[in-house]
């Protein structure tokens, strides 16, 4: 069936396994390639209550809406039933990414959520770095961190690979990045632009490498092997189950989930006031010398607890879902 079945099916079975899903409905056609009844059995295996149902056995889209809409009324009244639990902060997975990146990404907001990230890994948590193409330029001095030589290698290796996809499809990456936004936001090489990237994972060590969507078999740091696009690298990490995604943006980026909450952090003091529904965290008091990086990311630190105990992000409160998952060939 092919590698991008394999890639669309065990990221829409990571969605659905993502500890932050209570319970799930599988819509589909009925006669497609990725068969609804294996997606169900494979989220099934979390235990979670799995149901699919598909339009043509419905006999239509009004008749498929009446039939689900039951089904997510009885998920409805099991979750209801369902009770709060306390848990550590051990138990995050926190997804890390950007996009929109200015100046102000590299010295203020990705910094503090570096501050942040190795809190949250002191506290016993876990972290993902992601966008496999923003660590070009940097991936040495983030291989310097590397646990072993093992995950060393495995590191320069996927970011080579990525760099020689680019080149075959005929994109010179260290060419074309920064993209028009990013220089106009005060960026000038894809050095500085990935540089400011690497600050997000702080200064743990980087114990292992995950493949898109993979879920980590491990705590601490860990870099997981995705696109630069925004939304299809913050799928893979919710797919590998982060439940939690810290997202910086310079000129801002309204990107949401439909799984996970979406922290939106920033450093520029114009985009926290032209961007306001959409920053949940202003760390521009860095760039003013009003805080240090130290007290942003604990100030972060602490709205990540808040989320992951209930707290609704803007995005959320918006409404804000969108869901892309990366492909490894064209559409034919």
């Amino acid at each position: 069936k092919g590698d991008d079945y394999a890639l669309t099916f065990k990221t829409l079975a990571g969605l659905g396994a993502n500890p932050n899903v209570g319970a799930v409905l599988i819509v589909g056609l009925g006669c497609e390639k990725l068969e609804p009844a294996k997606l169900a059995a494979a989220i099934s295996k979390t235990g979670k209550p799995v149901e699919y149902i598909t339009i043509q056995e419905e006999g239509g889209i009004t008749r498929t809406i009446e039939q689900g809409s039951k089904i997510l009324a009885g998920f409805y009244n099991y979750l209801q039933k369902q009770k709060r639990v306390p848990a550590e902060p051990a138990d995050i997975v926190l997804g890390l990414e950007c996009g929109g990146s200015d100046a102000t990404s590299g010295i203020a907001a990705n910094p503090a959520v570096g501050a942040a990230s190795d809190l949250l890994i002191e506290a016993g948590g876990t972290v993902i770095l992601s966008e496999t193409t923003e660590l070009i330029g940097a991936e040495q001095v983030l291989a310097r961190r590397a646990e072993n030589e093992a995950v060393k290698k495995e590191l320069l290796a996927v970011i080579a690979r990525a760099e020689e996809r680019a080149r075959g499809a005929g994109v010179d990456i260290r060419g074309a990045q920064p993209a028009p936004g990013n220089i106009e936001g005060g960026l000038t090489t894809i050095e500085e632009k990935s540089l400011g990237c690497v600050h997000k994972a702080g200064s743990s060590t980087v114990r292992g490498v995950l493949d898109y969507g993979e879920a980590p078999q491990k705590k601490g740091l860990l870099v997981m092997d995705t696109a630069g696009f925004d939304v299809e690298s913050v799928t893979g990490m919710v797919a590998g189950g982060s439940q939690i995604i810290v997202f910086t943006t310079g000129r801002g980026t309204p990107v949401g989930n439909a799984v996970a909450p979406v922290i939106k952090v920033t450093g520029n003091p114009r985009t926290a006031k032209t961007m306001k529904e959409h920053i949940d965290v202003d760390v521009s008091s860095v760039i003013l010398g009003e805080e240090t990086l130290e007290e942003a990311g604990q100030r972060l630190y602490e709205r990540i607890i808040a989320t992951a105990s209930g707290s609704l992000t803007l995005s959320e409160q918006l409404g804000h879902r969108e869901i892309a998952i990366s492909r490894l060939y064209p559409t034919i």
